[in-house]
C-alpha cells in the first residue's frame, strides 16, 4: 500500500519538525509514522488558502463540478486500497469500511458532482411589499473564503468528504486537518484532491498535533470552522472562535435513543437495532445508545436482540467475515470499560460481553446491558462503543419522555408498524434526525440534513441546507433607478404625513373598511408625484 506521510500545502508535498504515528487498533503494531506540521506550517496552509480564495471563487461552477466528478472517478478507482488503509488505521472490518466510510464519500462526491449548479444558481424571489413590486429580487449564494475543517477518527473517509465537498463546490478553500489517529487516511483523500486537478491551495490537507490547531482557529483570514468531535473539544473551539466572531459549525456527541413500540416488526427491529448499536463498534455519534421498548414486545426482541449479538464475529478487521472490530483507540476503550463496570457495580446486568478481553488489540465485545437506571452515566454521558442499555417502558408516552430527557439531541428512530405512532415519534422526539424502522442511515442521504440540538451540536449538513452553512446568503435588489424619488425620500412635511396616515391602512387594515382612505391617499401630492400607478394597478391583488 502506498501511503501519503506529508502534509499536502499548494498540492506539493511539505514536511514539517513534529511526527505523527499510526498503529493498528488490532495489533497496536505501528503502521507508519508520518511528517506533521507545527504552527507555522498550519499559518502557511492559512495563507496557502487565502491566495487561491479569489480565482477558486470565480472558477464556474460548471468547472468546480467537474474536478469533483474527477474526485469521485479516483475514489472508485481506488476503493481498494482506501478501504484496507480505513480498517488498518481504523479497525473497521474492510466490508464495512466500504459501506460506512467509502459509500456515504461517494455519495458526497456524486451529489455535488451533479447538483451543485442547481443548488448554488440564483433564486429569484417576488417582493411581497405593494410598494417594492418594481424590484427585480432574488438570492445569491456566494463563497465565504477560506474554511477550517477538522474532523475525528471514527469515519476518516465519510465525515471530512460531507465537509469538504460542499466547501469547495461552493467556492471555498479548504484547509483540513484529519485526525492524528486516522492521519493517514485523511492525506490519502487529500493526496486524491490533488490528483482530481483543483488548483493549487484549494485543498490543503495538514498533519497536525491537536495542541497545534489553534493557530488554525484563531487565524484571522479563516472565516468558518467546521468541527465534527467531542463535547468538551466542540466548547473549546467554540470558544476561541467566538474570540473572534467566527461561526463555527459543531457537529458533537450523541446519546441517541430508540423507541420501539409493541407493534414493531420483531426480527426487523432486533436486526435494525443491533446493526445500529454496534456497527463501527458502536463509535458512532448516532449509535443506539440507549433502547426503550414497550412490555408487550420487551422480552421476545431482548431475547432476539441477545441471540443476534451473541452470533457477531469479533476479530481481525482484515478477514472477509468478520462483523466487528477493535475500538479505534485505547483511550476510548477505557471509558467504555470503565462506564460498563460502573454500571455493573450499581446493579446493571450484561446478558452479553461486559468484560475486556485479554490480549493484543483494543476490543471489548458488544454489551448488551440490562437493569439499568437513569442516574447510572451509562444513561446519561456518550459511550461511543459497543454498548446498548434496554429499558422497558409502559408507554409510548414514557418511552418519549425519557428518550428526551437528555442534554444529546443528535438522532433518533422509531420502530412501528402504525403510521400514527410512526408520525408522533417523528414529531416528539427531539433530535435534528428522526427515522422510524432503521437508524443511522440517514447520513448518506444527501438531500436530507444532519445536525443535533443541544449539546449534540450547532448547524448543518448536507444538502440545500447544509450548503447554506457554506455560503453567504445573499438578498439582492435592484431597482429601475428611473424615479427621481422614492414615496419614502425626504422631504417628510404634513403631506408625507398625510400620506402615510392613508396608506398604512389600505395596505394593513383587513376588509372593505380599507378603501375608506383612498380618497385621502389620492388627495396628497406624493402619491401623485412619487408612486408608480401602473405598478399598482398591476399588483392590486397584494392589497387583498
Amino acid at each position: 500500500m502506498s501511503l501519503q506521510t506529508c502534509s499536502i500545502v499548494r498540492n506539493v508535498d511539505v514536511d514539517g519538525p513534529r511526527s505523527i504515528t499510526s498503529y493498528n487498533p488490532a495489533t497496536e503494531e505501528e503502521i507508519a509514522t508520518v511528517s506533521a506540521l507545527e504552527s507555522d506550517g498550519a499559518v502557511d496552509a492559512v495563507c496557502a488558502a487565502k491566495e487561491a480564495f479569489p480565482g477558486w471563487a470565480a472558477t464556474p461552477v460548471a468547472e468546480r463540478q467537474k474536478i469533483i466528478g474527477r474526485w469521485l472517478e479516483i475514489m472508485l478507482d481506488e476503493q481498494d486500497e482506501l478501504a484496507r488503509l480505513v480498517s488498518a488505521e481504523g479497525g473497521k472490518p474492510i466490508t464495512e469500511a466500504r459501506l460506512v466510510d467509502l459509500f456515504p464519500g461517494l455519495e458526497v462526491l456524486s451529489f455535488y458532482s451533479k447538483k451543485l449548479s442547481k443548488l448554488l444558481a440564483f433564486k429569484p424571489v417576488k417582493p411581497y411589499q405593494l410598494l417594492f413590486a418594481h424590484w427585480k429580487t432574488g438570492y445569491r449564494f456566494d463563497p465565504l473564503g477560506v474554511m477550517a475543517v477538522i474532523t475525528p477518527w471514527n469515519y476518516p473517509v465519510g465525515i471530512p468528504m460531507a465537509e469538504i465537498v460542499p466547501a469547495v463546490g461552493a467556492g471555498n478553500t479548504v484547509v483540513f486537518k484529519p485526525a492524528s489517529a486516522t492521519v493517514l487516511t485523511g492525506l490519502m483523500l487529500g493526496d486524491m484532491a490533488r490528483r482530481a486537478g483543483f488548483p493549487p491551495g484549494v485543498v490543503n490537507t495538514v498533519a497536525l498535533p491537536g495542541s497545534a490547531t489553534d493557530v488554525v482557529l484563531d487565524h484571522p483570514d479563516v472565516v468558518k470552522v467546521l468541527f465534527t468531535g467531542s463535547v468538551e473539544i466542540g466548547r473549546h473551539v467554540a470558544r476561541r472562535c467566538a474570540e473572534r466572531l467566527v461561526p463555527a459549525q459543531l457537529e458533537l456527541g450523541g446519546k441517541d435513543a430508540a423507541v420501539v413500540a409493541a407493534d414493531a416488526h420483531l426480527e426487523r427491529t432486533a436486526r435494525g437495532v443491533v446493526w445500529g448499536a454496534f456497527v463501527n463498534s458502536g463509535q458512532t455519534c448516532a449509535s443506539i445508545e440507549r433502547l426503550y421498548v414497550e412490555r408487550p414486545i420487551h422480552d421476545r426482541l431482548l431475547k432476539r436482540v441477545v441471540e443476534l449479538t451473541s452470533e457477531l464475529k469479533i476479530g481481525d478487521p482484515s478477514v472477509p467475515d468478520t462483523d466487528m472490530g477493535p475500538l479505534t483507540t485505547k483511550g476510548q476503550l477505557d471509558i467504555v470499560a470503565r462506564q460498563v463496570e460502573e454500571a455493573l457495580a450499581a446493579g446493571a446486568r450484561a446478558l452479553t460481553g461486559g468484560a475486556r478481553p485479554d490480549g493484543p488489540g483494543f476490543f471489548y465485545p458488544p454489551t448488551v446491558l440490562v437493569d439499568v437506571n437513569d442516574d447510572m452515566e451509562v444513561m446519561r454521558e456518550e459511550t461511543f462503543g459497543p454498548l446498548l442499555p434496554v429499558i422497558p417502558v409502559d408507554s409510548i408516552d414514557e418511552a418519549v419522555r425519557r428518550a428526551n430527557r437528555s442534554k444529546f439531541g443528535l438522532t433518533a428512530s422509531g420502530w412501528t408498524r402504525s403510521r400514527a405512532t410512526a408520525a408522533r415519534l417523528q414529531r416528539e422526539l427531539e433530535a435534528g434526525v428522526v427515522t422510524i424502522n432503521d437508524h443511522a442511515v440517514a447520513f448518506v442521504e444527501q438531500t436530507g440534513t444532519w445536525g443535533g440540538v443541544r449539546e449534540s451540536g450547532i448547524g448543518r449538513a448536507h444538502g440545500q441546507f447544509g450548503l447554506h452553512e457554506m455560503v453567504n446568503v445573499k438578498y439582492v435588489m435592484r431597482d429601475p433607478g428611473t424615479d427621481k424619488a422614492m414615496p419614502w425620500y425626504y422631504p417628510y412635511g404634513e403631506d408625507f404625513a398625510s400620506f402615510l396616515g392613508a396608506a398604512l391602512p389600505l395596505l394593513y387594515r383587513k376588509g372593505l373598511g380599507k378603501f375608506s382612505t383612498v380618497f385621502a391617499l389620492a388627495g396628497t401630492k406624493r402619491f401623485w408625484q412619487r408612486v408608480r400607478k401602473g405598478t399598482l394597478l398591476a399588483n392590486l391583488r397584494k392589497l387583498f
